[in-house]
């Protein structure tokens, strides 16, 4: 009954920062959990039907681009890992979450592990499951806001999409606190 937690989304300029918790079952074992970043696109995309298939539950929560500006990215991403702990319907024994540091009023006692997405397979099982969830809310965001390429950066300060915020503004699926989506807001105004 030990839950992995973590995020992905905390960087990019768009969309919601995404957090995931994950029970996994220790009789059904998934083979090549990892720090998602460490994966492939198509690797990812394989092992999150398996996670959800075989994990004892998981969670999937989210912090949107308002509740990032209102309260900052760190807050944000507190109430992101509460939100997919609670819809686990599950309260785990132990909660360990990646990072160096935890979310206020967990249901239960929780720790924080650097790096733990390489060495927790719950946490690495967390990691894919989020950055998969955050990824595709990207390419639905890309397909109501088009022009950004949202699609191909996912929110993150490339080039590409510093030069779309100067021609176009930002829209409704920025982060407005984040300091190039302001300068492009006020450059606009």
């Amino acid at each position: 009954m030990i839950c992995g937690v973590d995020e992905a989304g905390r960087g990019p300029w768009a969309g919601p920062v995404t957090a995931s918790a994950v029970i996994l079952d220790p009789e059904q074992p998934i083979t090549g959990l990892t720090d998602s970043k460490k994966l492939t696109e198509a690797r990812r995309e394989a092992l999150y039907p398996e996670i959800k298939a075989k994990a004892l539950t998981f969670g999937i929560g989210w912090a949107s681009p308002d509740e990032i500006d209102r309260m900052n990215i760190r807050e944000a991403t507190f109430l992101a890992m509460q939100r997919a702990i609670a819809i686990m319907g599950i309260i785990p024994e132990k909660i360990l979450v990646d990072g160096n540091c935890l979310p206020k009023a967990l249901p239960c006692p929780a720790s924080a592990i650097v790096k733990g997405d390489l060495t927790e397979p719950a946490i690495s099982a967390a990691s894919i499951l989020a950055k998969v969830a955050r990824d595709r809310a990207m390419q639905d965001l890309a397909n109501r806001f088009p022009g950004y390429g949202l699609h191909r950066h996912k929110g993150y300060g490339t080039p590409q999409h510093a030069e779309a915020l100067e021609q176009l503004g930002p829209c409704s699926c920025h982060r407005m606190s984040f300091a190039p989506v302001k300068r492009a807001l006020q450059a606009v105004a």
